[in-house]
């Protein structure tokens, strides 16, 4: 690894007070990889040899149950995945899969575990981490169960665009079929809700949905900082 990506993972709130022996044993043991788009990095039910780190590009989580697949999650720079089982050694309850070309940190789940039980600092990062990712969790069974498909759409537009600094245009990475299993409809309904949303200042073309009239968004959206953050 590069000094440059060194400080990259050293920002990451789980490793930025970690005790600088402990640091240099878990990226010692470290390596970063370039995957190109559809490889699957991880599989439910298996268990953890890495604690893998998204440093570039969009990794999709999903899970499969009797020939069904869903999206759960698409995770984005600069961000961990699955913690828990690695901290827990135990099997991988989701896949994982790169959704673009993707860079990948991938750090010993054995070397994460013996630091965990060593350095306290990186034990209280990894429960802040932990804490985090199951208020996640709530706030997105909040979404589905609260919430109309259409209703959910319009948030993860709003939520979408804040993330790449309100330009009022979001341009997705990937198929809208990923999109609508991560919002819980079908690639029918995402569009029927899409075309719906044109009523309330968005436009939509290809890969590209537009914010012609951001507050009729907002109005018809309703965001709730209990479950949008």
């Amino acid at each position: 690894m590069r000094q440059t990506e060194w400080k990259l993972v050293r920002a990451l709130p789980l490793f930025r007070n970690v005790k600088a022996a402990n640091f240099k044993k878990l990226m010692s043991a470290a390596f970063l990889q370039r995957f190109p788009y559809g490889v699957t990095l991880i599989r439910e039910g298996e268990l953890p040899d890495f604690l893998h780190i998204v440093v570039d590009g969009s990794v999709e989580m999903y899970g499969t149950d009797d020939g069904h697949e869903t999206t759960i999650d698409i995770l984005q720079p600069v961000t961990t995945f699955i913690l828990a089982a690695v901290i827990r050694d135990e099997v991988y309850l989701k896949s994982a899969r790169t959704l673009t070309p993707a860079q990948i940190l991938m750090i010993p789940a054995t070397a994460v575990r013996e630091v965990f039980g060593r350095d306290a600092t990186f034990a209280r990062a990894i429960v802040s981490e932990l804490a985090m990712r199951y208020r996640d969790l709530v706030r997105a069974l909040k979404d589905e169960k609260l919430r109309t498909g259409a209703q959910r759409l319009a948030n993860w537009i709003l939520r979408a665009d804040a993330s790449h600094g309100h330009r009022h245009s979001v341009e997705l990475e990937f198929d809208k079929r990923v999109l609508a299993s991560r919002l819980g409809m079908t690639p029918e309904n995402l569009s029927r809700n899409l075309a719906l949303l044109t009523n309330y200042g968005v436009k939509s073309s290809g890969r590209d949905i537009i914010i012609e009239d951001a507050s009729a968004l907002k109005r018809f959206a309703k965001p709730n900082a209990l479950i949008d953050g």
